[in-house]
């Protein structure tokens, strides 16, 4: 006689950057456009520094100042105003700049799957959203698939810490117990979902190898988000 079959989770929680799309293209193409704006606004940034000067600038200020991690966007705009600075430009033009940047940022594309997986959880899940990034759901025109989104730079915690899930639970009035968190990264999704109390699912999209200790073992692995409509099926009836 088989077993009984789970109710159903009555939230479903994603990732976003490189679960539902892919970042790191995007990330390169917006460098490229705030570099080609600051040509044309911010003549002397642009040759005083490359791109990738820039970054290099970025991550010495990260080693120094660690707290960025919790926001890459207010870490960009700090390294921006230190170089107008130096450059001897109007650091009141780096909102402008900034502006450029994050329109660009979320020009995102999502995966093939994503919208009509959305579009096939909803009405029979909550569905959340915690992110360590600067994604902006309204601007990509996702919002309304989501009841409650959290984000590490409004949020003030980072994943894998237990707080930010938490968080996302409550804003979806759930328990802990009664979620599933969907993600790419092993550590911040996966280990820091299931410290929560969260049941995790690894979106591997690239058919990574688990590099982790033994003790991060997914409740699922998934290639696409309908993978997670039949896992779910499976395990749920």
């Amino acid at each position: 006689m088989s077993s009984p079959r789970r109710p159903w989770p009555k939230a479903v929680l994603f990732d976003l950057d490189d679960t539902l799309w892919p970042i790191a293209p995007v990330i390169l193409e917006a460098e490229q456009i705030l570099f080609a704006w600051l040509r044309e606004n911010a003549p002397r940034v642009a040759q005083q520094y490359t791109i990738e000067t820039l970054r290099q600038a970025r991550l010495e200020l990260l080693a120094r100042q660690p707290e960025f991690q919790l926001d890459l966007g207010a870490l960009r705009r700090a390294g921006l105003i230190a170089a107008f600075e130096q450059a001897g430009e109007d650091s009141a033009k780096v909102e402008l700049a900034m502006t450029e940047f994050f329109a660009a940022r979320n020009a995102v594309i999502p995966y093939d799957d994503v919208l009509p997986g959305l579009l096939r959880l909803k009405g029979r899940v909550r569905i959340g959203s915690v992110t360590n990034g600067n994604a902006d759901l309204q601007t990509i025109g996702l919002a309304r698939h989501f009841d409650a989104s959290v984000s590490a730079p409004a949020f003030g915690v980072a994943k894998p810490n237990a707080a930010i899930f938490l968080e996302c639970c409550r804003q979806l009035g759930v328990a802990p117990g009664e979620a599933v968190y969907v993600g790419d990264d092993l550590r911040l999704d996966v280990y820091g979902a299931q410290r929560a109390g969260l049941r995790a699912v690894w979106m591997n999209r690239t058919g990574q190898v688990n590099y982790l200790p033994d003790e991060v073992k997914p409740d699922a692995e998934v290639h696409d988000l309908d993978g997670l409509l039949d896992w779910l099926k499976r395990e749920h009836g």
